[in-house]
């Protein structure tokens, strides 16, 4: 992917979490893509809402073996999980 289309990744992913913080969230900026999203207040039930709005934004099926507590780390392994399931549907 070329830097353009990851940026867009990322801003959609920022997008997504703000959304599932809700009015109460705080959101760095700019975001850190490698902070651990539970320290920025993801829950696991807030994980499992950021997982199904990726899976929604993206078009994709997050395989179940790749439903992992490092897969959804951070930012940037949530956009390195999107990246290789995309590449691995064309």
């Amino acid at each position: 992917m070329d830097s353009q289309a990851n940026e867009r990744v990322s801003d959609r992913l920022i997008t997504l979490v703000t959304a599932v913080l809700g009015a109460g969230g705080v959101v760095p900026k700019p975001f850190p893509l490698e902070a651990q999203l539970s320290d920025l207040g993801i829950s696991s039930l807030k994980m499992v809402n950021l997982m199904l709005a990726v899976e929604v934004e993206f078009d994709i099926a997050i395989a179940q073996g790749d439903i992992t507590p490092e897969n959804f780390h951070s930012l940037q392994s949530i956009e390195a999980l999107i990246e290789r399931t995309l590449s691995q549907r064309s």
